[in-house]
């Protein structure tokens, strides 16, 4: 077993202010995202410095918006119905990766529209570009000490302050592995030497982040106010699931319908 290294999940506190690891996770993860995506905006798009500000800031929105509606939505609706002074209360917990993506595809319709690009290419970058979110996302998780794995007695498990006595999985780990690092490697390596049809690297997306967090999810702690909600899947892996089909979908018939949307 190794020591859990308890991290303040505050890095630092200005009272009323108190920056948190995650909310720097997410600015980690936009900025490194827009750094390695400028030539794409400049030379593929051919956006401004300006328009590449608008592009970041409406991911943002629609990242927050969906991601915040998609745990909502997804995980808790009842007693978000019954709170609904709680629903803006994001500093409690409670954001969905999956509602997240929902709202930076939403944000995509719109860039496409504003700037009469195509929609199908705009897919292709979200996928490369989310997987340093998706990276940083979970290191914070694992500082917060949150969304750890089952009961195991792995020589690489820990005990996590909120998790009970006994030792766990360090999930958040597996996910920031692959779903960020090998996914990226895996999405760039592609994006560099092969070639592909518009909508095919987001297809690579959709299945790789599908397919590994279906699996890391067996050995994850399912949310306990929910549980598992199809025999032995969680949401998540049902989520998983439908993405995986999407990407099926997006590999096996890309194409570029949205050239200029109206």
């Amino acid at each position: 077993m190794i020591d859990y290294p308890t991290i303040d999940p505050i890095l630092v506190s200005i009272s009323p202010l108190h920056i948190r690891w995650y909310g720097l996770a997410y600015i980690a993860g936009i900025m490194m995202a827009m750094s390695y995506l400028k030539p794409t905006f400049t030379h593929q798009f051919s956006l401004s410095k300006d328009q590449q500000s608008t592009v970041m800031i409406t991911i943002i929105a629609g990242i927050m918006i969906g991601g915040r509606l998609g745990y909502i939505v997804f995980y808790d609706l009842a007693y978000y119905l019954h709170n609904p002074s709680q629903w803006l209360a994001v500093w409690n917990g409670g954001m969905s990766y999956h509602g997240g993506a929902l709202g930076a595809v939403g944000a995509m319709v719109y860039l496409a529209r504003h700037f009469k690009v195509s929609f199908i290419s705009l897919l292709d970058i979200l996928g490369i570009g989310s997987t340093f979110g998706l990276f940083f996302g979970r290191i914070a998780n694992f500082i917060n000490g949150e969304l750890y794995g089952r009961v195991t007695d792995v020589p690489w498990a820990m005990v996590f302050p909120s998790g009970g006595l006994l030792p766990r999985h360090p999930s958040q780990l597996y996910e920031a592995f692959f779903e960020g690092f090998v996914l990226f490697t895996l999405l760039h390596f592609l994006k560099k030497r092969c070639v592909l049809k518009p909508g095919q690297l987001f297809g690579v997306y959709l299945l790789g982040y599908g397919l590994f967090r279906f699996f890391i999810e067996f050995v994850r702690q399912p949310d306990y106010h929910l549980g598992t909600v199809l025999g032995p899947l969680s949401m998540g892996q049902v989520l998983c699931v439908v993405m995986v089909m999407g990407g099926l979908l997006f590999w096996h018939y890309p194409r570029d319908v949205v050239k200029h949307p109206s």
